[in-house]
């Protein structure tokens, strides 16, 4: 264990970013934690003031500090509206790596990253088994919302509605593709992301379809693995580079020119964190594949210039947008989502109230502190219910978990969707 002049000395490495916060509190007006506590200690000024107070040794509990530092979405809410350009998710992510390198993981949280997710092939494998057995231990509970609950009271599960495993993972359907480029004369890579694979694989069908459709070559490499956000935000640094060597060491084999990926968390991780985060020997080959990394809505409609479909009259639906946080508030990216619905025949886009207000989900944030991912999930259910949508449509994977548990509990009968499901669909009918 070091001491605490010696973690006081790493957190110095943050002290550039950290003296750029004017203190000015409009981070309050857009967290979404913050809009539920009240509590000073729960925005970004309030861990950023932290963090200063720990520098200069006003600390003497880093435990404490970790738990505070823990109690964020990572939604970066804050630093798209910090007018001093506070980099608060690269702040905290750093923090956190440096306050668990002092103190260690938890056993679960080491049984989970370093044990499971840091080996690809052996966590594909536990999710697997636990596909075959999840029937026993839960009930479908909402047909439209794909939604299920815990047949039995679980401390973890709690009263959640929950999206289920998929019988069969995406990479047991698919495991390698390298079709060269068609008409539109570009190849992309495709990289999968976690959830798609083992609960959503109609995404990454959906995906292959429509680049199929529009002459898009694919290289798909075998044996993927996570992108590496889940260890990263708990501060184990060392998973996260395991994870990002092994992501790299899959894409170099393939030649083409940009690489896609239907997941926002994924597509945000690549492009902005993999570049800041990695380590000296993986630096270069980070920033180069994040630079030409897209979200499959922006590279449809910008490069592959996707055009409203004709030969297809598709199923009358009235569908709703809600904006990721890492899509819209990292990468800037919302009109694309938007033009790929408007562009699938049948589908009539109808906004919500504050479409970019964050879900609420924040990964392990809402493991840990499902009440409060709850109250903010909850206002977002009423916001899609009060549109009278038949689909409620997002870009992120982790996104359509938590606002299916919010629709189902709230009692509402919408279909929750990825824009390129919508699209797939109808070049079916």
């Amino acid at each position: 264990m070091a001491s605490m002049d010696a973690l006081a000395r790493l957190m110095r490495d943050l002290e550039d970013q950290l003296v750029v916060c004017m203190r000015c509190g409009m981070c309050q007006s857009v967290c979404p934690v913050f809009d539920q506590t009240g509590r000073e200690a729960d925005v970004a000024r309030g861990k950023l003031a932290l963090l200063n107070g720990l520098m200069e040794q006003m600390f003497d509990d880093p435990h404490g500090v970790y738990q505070r530092l823990n109690k964020c979405l990572l939604c970066g809410s804050c630093a798209a509206s910090c007018p001093s350009g506070v980099s608060v998710q690269e702040i905290f992510l750093k923090a956190r790596a440096i306050l668990t390198g002092y103190m260690g993981l938890s056993p679960a949280k080491r049984l989970v990253l370093k044990g499971m997710l840091a080996n690809p092939t052996l966590f594909d494998r536990i999710v697997e088994w636990g596909a075959r057995f999840q029937k026993i231990l839960s009930r479908p509970v909402n047909d439209i919302v794909g939604t299920s609950c815990a047949r039995v009271m679980s401390p973890l599960l709690q009263d959640r509605h929950f999206r289920t495993l998929a019988p069969e993972p995406f990479h047991r359907q698919v495991s390698f593709i390298d079709r060269p480029a068609g008409k539109s004369g570009l190849k992309v890579g495709l990289f999968t992301g976690c959830l798609i694979d083992k609960m959503f694989p109609v995404i990454a069908h959906s995906t292959i379809k429509v680049l199929d459709y529009l002459g898009v070559g694919i290289f798909l490499p075998e044996n993927q693995g996570c992108c590496g956000i889940p260890a990263l935000s708990s501060g184990d640094l060392p998973t996260f580079e395991k994870l990002l060597n092994h992501s790299l060491e899959r894409f170099k084999t393939g030649h083409f020119d940009m690489l896609v990926t239907a997941c926002a968390t994924c597509t945000s991780t690549i492009h902005e964190v993999w570049p800041k985060m990695a380590n000296a020997r993986n630096r270069d080959a980070a920033t180069q594949l994040a630079r030409r990394t897209m979200d499959i809505n922006q590279f449809l409609v910008r490069e592959a210039h996707l055009q409203p479909l004709t030969n297809s009259t598709g199923s009358a639906s009235t569908v709703t947008y809600h904006d990721p946080c890492h899509l819209k508030k990292s990468l800037k990216v919302f009109n694309e989502p938007r033009a790929v619905i408007e562009a699938t025949p049948g589908c009539t886009l109808t906004e919500m109230a504050e479409s970019d207000w964050c879900c609420g989900m924040g990964g392990s944030f809402n493991l840990q502190y499902y009440d409060i991912s709850k109250g903010i999930g909850m206002k977002k259910a009423a916001q899609i219910k009060d549109t009278g949508a038949d689909v409620m449509a997002t870009g992120c994977p982790a996104c359509m978990i938590q606002i299916s548990d919010m629709l189902s509990q709230a009692g509402a009968k919408i279909a929750v969707r990825h824009p390129v499901e919508l699209l797939a669909q109808a070049l079916d009918e």
